[in-house]
């Protein structure tokens, strides 16, 4: 599979980290280069037939139709689509008028994963979105006249805006609008941010993480009720709708990443990324070099992500695997670490998998650092 990175946005969002420019006067060699690595990464994947491409970002809709085709065509020349394949692009609201999506109805995108994050104008003004909550609903219902049924969106619960009365309605509408996937994130607030900043100052009180725990398993029952998988921590489908891609990140498979920050995985034991500047990007791959880095991870470091992924997900942590690939001394440390927070109730094993609870999932993460090897 591979995930192309699009590093744009019209503005930053208070509480986002990710890579990206709120300038667009590098957009066409941006595109160029991306090509480039394309070309230059062909042969790095060991399977040539895609299940899935993923363009995220960044805000990929800021892109015109013609120019994300343009990105899908560079990939056919070195790759080929299985017959499903799953095309997902990333895209904001406000982006989503009548003549973007007419063009993207004519391109292989099959999938949108739709950065609405609330319904509610007082949440998005606070996140600093480019939106409002009218454009929130009406982007969805123009994406399904335009015949895209196959829809995500992500939600923001957690807000110090926003309350469990709130959130119940976003949930709600939601439903309402007949979508078949969520994403769903507790508001965090992140190192370097507007909210950071805010919340530093006191203009914006700090997101609370009861609050977040409960509306959290609000979610989880509510959604449940209405035919939704609760597949990953954060990830909520009906039956056919799960992301594949994001799957295959959960079920260790390889990926390649395209663009500035993008990361790639062989699968195994090497990680790489690219630089996260988009002028040394553009540099780079201009005069034909890779503007990435590589990393071989050791067994400590392949361990603790098999751990952390797998228990955030419905599949767990494989056993079998984990006793094929790992020596005998951090199997032995990784039973011992498990057997009290069996007994009590935090971890299960399932089939010949590890798993937590879903009565625990607000602390996976917690749950999973406890086994880390350090």
């Amino acid at each position: 599979m591979i995930y192309i990175h699009i590093p744009f946005c019209k503005q930053k969002c208070s509480y986002c980290n990710f890579h990206f420019s709120t300038s667009m006067n590098f957009k066409d060699e941006m595109l160029d280069a991306m090509k480039k690595e394309i070309f230059l990464r062909k042969d790095e994947l060991h399977n040539k037939n895609l299940q899935s491409l993923y363009f995220g970002g960044g805000t990929p809709s800021v892109l015109s139709s013609d120019e994300i085709k343009s990105l899908i065509d560079e990939v056919l020349k070195h790759f080929n689509f299985n017959n499903d394949i799953e095309i997902t692009l990333e895209a904001n609201p406000d982006d989503l008028n009548a003549q973007f999506l007419k063009g993207l109805s004519t391109s292989p995108v099959n999938r949108l994963s739709i950065g609405t994050q609330s319904f509610f104008d007082e949440d998005l003004k606070l996140m600093n979105r480019a939106h409002n909550a009218s454009e929130a609903e009406g982007s969805i219902k123009r994406a399904q006249d335009f015949g895209f049924e196959n829809l995500s969106i992500d939600l923001i619960y957690g807000s110090p805006t926003s309350n469990l009365e709130i959130w119940k309605q976003n949930l709600n509408k939601t439903i309402a609008l007949e979508i078949p996937h969520i994403s769903s994130y507790a508001l965090t607030v992140e190192p370097k941010t507007a909210l950071e900043n805010w919340i530093s100052k006191g203009k914006v009180s700090n997101p609370k993480e009861e609050e977040q725990n409960r509306e959290f398993y609000y979610m989880i029952d509510f959604l449940k009720d209405h035919g939704f998988n609760h597949y990953e921590v954060s990830n909520f489908a009906k039956e056919g709708f799960y992301s594949r891609h994001n799957s295959a990140y959960w079920k260790y498979q390889e990926y390649l990443g395209i663009g500035p920050s993008a990361h790639s995985y062989n699968g195994n034991d090497v990680r790489s990324w690219n630089v996260a500047n988009n002028q040394q990007y553009i540099k780079k791959l201009s005069s034909n070099t890779l503007a990435k880095e590589t990393e071989i991870l050791s067994q400590n470091d392949q361990f603790n992500e098999m751990i952390m992924i797998g228990l955030r997900t419905i599949w767990g942590v494989d056993l079998a695997s984990l006793n094929q690939k790992f020596s005998e001394n951090i199997l032995d440390k990784f039973n011992k670490a498990i057997k009290n927070k069996i007994e009590d109730g935090i971890l299960k094993i399932e089939n010949n998998h590890l798993k937590i609870p879903e009565k625990h999932w607000f602390m996976a993460d917690g749950i999973a650092s406890d086994l880390f090897l350090i």
